[in-house]
């Protein structure tokens, strides 16, 4: 059985999707963007930022769940620029800890939605 996961502390979807479905143990993300959750507006000022609202995203999507990075087994990151990896890498190293750290992959896409530059899913185990 699934259980769909909402918080008003992550952007609302804007599809026909949402923020994360449980099933059993393990929870499924949606992608992140860098929308600021309290106003709507995207966060773009830089790279880094950027990264750093997406990944602030994710992780009150999952305490909705009541989980935390350490229960994400899987991440997927897509980027508009290879070019953006080390910065985009450097703010999601902080939310890991390295001994522990998920599976991932990186790829570079041509657009992301809302053209941004960086969407980041998960995948966790209670």
């Amino acid at each position: 059985m699934k259980k769909i996961i909402t918080t008003s502390k992550a952007p609302a979807p804007i599809g026909p999707y949402n923020q994360a479905v449980l099933s059993g143990n393990t929870l499924y993300t949606s992608g992140q963007i860098a929308i600021n959750p309290e106003n709507g507006e995207l966060v773009l000022d830089s790279i880094k930022i950027e990264t750093k609202q997406v990944m602030n995203n994710l992780k009150e999507v999952l305490a909705a769940a009541e989980m935390t990075f350490e229960n994400v087994i899987k991440t997927s990151i897509f980027i508009s620029d290879m070019n953006n990896f080390a910065e985009i890498n450097a703010v999601y190293g902080e939310y890991f800890n390295e001994e522990t750290a998920p599976a991932r992959e990186t790829v570079e896409v041509v657009n992301l939605p809302k053209f941004v530059n960086v969407e980041i899913s998960a995948i966790a185990v209670k």
